[in-house]
């Protein structure tokens, strides 16, 4: 199946893309980074590099974290988290309509997969 994927550079060293997205959108559901990097089967330390790097990417704070202790530690999306979020899969979703035509015109043209 066909899918289109975006990836924003905004300059040699930073960008974002489904795979950050889809971190953030599973930490906001699971309340931690473990549980989200458990998620998308990658180790702690990968995920929270890639959450640390984005939170250093822009203005303000996307991810909020809470230490461990008795109850735990947790991890939240800002308000700019969900709207970076929100703004990433809404020009995902554009620009899948915008150019879905053509998109289906180059796997038209695809050749048959190597077995």
């Amino acid at each position: 199946m066909t899918r289109l994927t975006i990836r924003i550079d905004f300059d040699s060293t930073r960008q974002i893309g489904h795979g950050k997205v889809r971190l953030l959108e599973l930490i906001d559901q699971h309340g931690s980074i473990s549980s989200a990097a458990r998620a998308m089967g990658m180790s702690y330390r990968r995920a929270w590099l890639l959450t640390d790097e984005v939170n250093h990417m822009f203005v303000e704070q996307v991810i909020e974290t809470q230490l461990g202790g008795k109850g735990g530690g947790n991890a939240r999306l800002t308000k700019l988290g969900r709207q970076i979020v929100e703004l990433y899969r809404e020009i995902e979703t554009q620009s899948l309509a915008k150019f879905a035509e053509r998109i289906d015109t180059l796997g038209g043209k695809l050749s048959e997969p190597m077995a």
